[in-house]
């Protein structure tokens, strides 16, 4: 078992929302990234998303809606349902493919 400072990985990591896997729960990617307070365009997945605040907040549009994910909150973005960032995130990011079962993967 390995012990991981999410904090200190996003920040050595060399660019902003490029995440990286720091390991697998079942068929789950765990992966970190740093947020910069850049938008990002909606994403749609075909597998249950956990989207886990470190550090910072996250400000995600679902549905009209805006979401602020605040550290040591999660938000579950399902399956099929478009979700988007805002201007205005930062921080660290720790992101759960749930049920993915491809292999490990880099990127967001």
């Amino acid at each position: 078992m390995s012990l991981l400072d999410l904090d200190l990985i996003s920040k050595a990591l060399p660019q902003t929302w490029k995440s990286t896997v720091v390991g697998r729960v079942g068929d789950s990617n765990i992966k970190v990234l740093r947020m910069d307070e850049m938008p990002s365009a909606a994403e749609v997945h075909d597998y249950t998303e956990g989207l886990l605040v470190i550090s910072g907040q996250l400000l995600l549009g679902v549905g009209g809606e805006t979401i602020c994910v605040e550290a040591g909150q999660i938000y579950l973005a399902e399956a099929g349902v478009a979700h988007s960032v805002l201007s205005g995130s930062y921080g660290t990011l720790v992101i759960i493919d749930i049920g993915q079962s491809n292999t490990l993967q880099k990127g967001h």
